[in-house]
């Protein structure tokens, strides 16, 4: 067993893990993803004090799967693309996206949580995990710069100080001849409102960054291309088969526009 001591938002990691997990379970899961219950039966950590139950254990898969289909289809297209993964955690998106060796692939965290992916995830062609926080710029040396790039963020961008996620995505759209970047953003309602995410609350993270709208990154060298809120995220399909609880926080959602703003997933080109 794999023993962690992570604190704060490098903790929270472990709540997206789990909720993976708790989806690959399922009967008839969302996103299906066995490697992340693998890994969790090999940590040794108390994940119930987190207190992530099945419900939103389908919006962490929710998420997820919106977040690699984006990805998946602009990797169609860019089959020698440069991939960044930035503050993967533990996530096994490079396992599920499954690219060719053709494209290079950059999973970047804090150095203890690469360490953790080191001893549990399994090598592969054309990929590197660089031991970093993303805001101490130098790691971006050890990237090429001559590739149409693909930068993906999932549970980042909020935990970021603004002046810190702002100068990312300026240096991000700066190096690189061109690329599309990937990420969930909460609005400055969502970030007053982090009481009530349990996970957030029960690792005493703290939550920084609000974008209330996806053109405020434009001043970085951004164009906006598209914007999921939460309601859209899941197709119907995959509603249907969400259990009766996850069905009935989605009509919730809905009806409440500052709600189903509070989180987005966007996409930008640059």
């Amino acid at each position: 067993m794999e023993q962690v001591h992570f604190t704060q938002e490098k903790e929270t990691m472990l709540g997206t893990l789990y909720g993976r997990a708790l989806d690959a379970r399922r009967a008839d899961p969302i996103l299906g993803d066995t490697a992340a219950d693998e890994a969790v039966r090999r940590i040794d950590y108390d994940f119930s004090r987190l207190g992530l139950g099945q419900d939103g254990a389908t919006s962490v898969a929710i998420r997820a799967l919106t977040i690699d289909n984006l990805a998946k289809a602009w990797l169609v297209d860019h089959p020698d693309a440069c991939v960044l993964h930035l503050g993967c955690g533990m996530d096994t998106r490079v396992s599920r996206l499954d690219p060719p060796p053709t494209v290079a692939w950059y999973d970047v965290d804090y150095p203890e949580v690469i360490a953790l992916r080191e001893r549990l995830y399994p090598a592969r062609p054309s990929y590197t995990m660089i031991g970093s926080s993303v805001t101490d710029f130098d790691w971006l040396d050890q990237v090429p710069a001559d590739r149409p790039t693909l930068v993906v963020a999932e549970g980042l961008t909020m935990y970021l100080m603004p002046e810190a996620g702002g100068e990312l995505v300026r240096r991000l759209a700066e190096r690189f001849p061109s690329g599309r970047l990937v990420c969930d953003i909460f609005s400055n309602f969502g970030v007053k409102a982090q009481a009530i995410n349990l996970v957030v609350r029960r690792t005493n993270a703290k939550l920084h960054w609000g974008i209330d709208d996806p053109r405020e990154l434009e001043r970085y060298g951004l164009r906006l291309v598209s914007s999921l809120d939460a309601m859209q995220w899941a197709s119907p399909d995959v509603i249907a088969r969400l259990p009766l609880g996850a069905r009935l926080a989605f009509r919730f959602v809905g009806v409440i526009p500052p709600v189903r703003r509070m989180s987005r997933i966007c996409e930008w080109d640059f």
